[in-house]
């Protein structure tokens, strides 16, 4: 729901309403207050309660910067590790991107997206960056996803899709890392988008 912007920025997260809406009891809603503290999404304030934490455009940029590296990493690792199940996964989950975007489904193109770069994390075969990669990846989530629907975005997505699948193959570390990090970063129209998504939501 804060990823869905149910909850805006600055809405304080109330354990009691929340415990009722989901008919749970409020143990299981602090628990995952708390690890959406951890992932940065809520801050929890003393005495005060816990409130929903939208980044600012610095701060935002930074953190594409960051995921930019990391994407690229795991790129370069998974050229060198990869197996050709991997490989395979990697090619039905595209397929699946294809689909969506063919049928200009931002929403489906997204999970789908979401899964493709998470198999290139698990293919670096390193654990600790595949957890800080996919930290990330959750943190940015609105962010990435709301990219994908400004016009042309999925056609594109497609494209670098297509370059790191064969890069990949031919074990080209360079080449996948390179597009892995463009293919995240945030770059002109893309962070004009994001700075328009933030003042709409100010």
């Amino acid at each position: 729901m804060i990823v869905t912007g149910a909850f805006a920025d600055g809405a304080r997260l109330d354990e009691i309403r929340l415990a009722e809406r989901f008919g749970v009891s409020r143990t299981p809603i602090r628990e995952a207050l708390q690890k959406l503290a951890a992932s940065g999404l809520v801050e929890q304030i003393p005495r005060r309660g816990v409130f929903v934490r939208e980044p600012g455009p610095v701060e935002l940029v930074e953190m594409f910067e960051a995921m930019a590296e990391l994407e690229s990493a795991c790129g370069r690792l998974a050229a060198m590790r990869i197996t050709e199940p991997s490989l395979d996964a990697l090619r039905e989950v595209n397929g699946r991107c294809r689909t969506a975007a063919e049928s200009s489904d931002a929403d489906g193109y997204y999970r789908e997206n979401e899964r493709f770069h998470q198999l290139i994390y698990a293919a670096a075969e390193n654990g600790y960056l595949q957890e800080q990669a996919t930290r990330l990846q959750k943190r940015l989530k609105p962010f990435r996803r709301m990219q994908l629907r400004v016009r042309g975005r999925l056609e594109q997505s497609m494209a670098e899709h297509e370059i790191i699948l064969d890069a990949l193959a031919r074990g080209d570390r360079e080449a996948v890392a390179k597009t892995l990090r463009d293919h995240v970063a945030v770059q002109g129209e893309k962070f004009h988008h994001l700075i328009l998504h933030l003042k709409a939501k100010s």
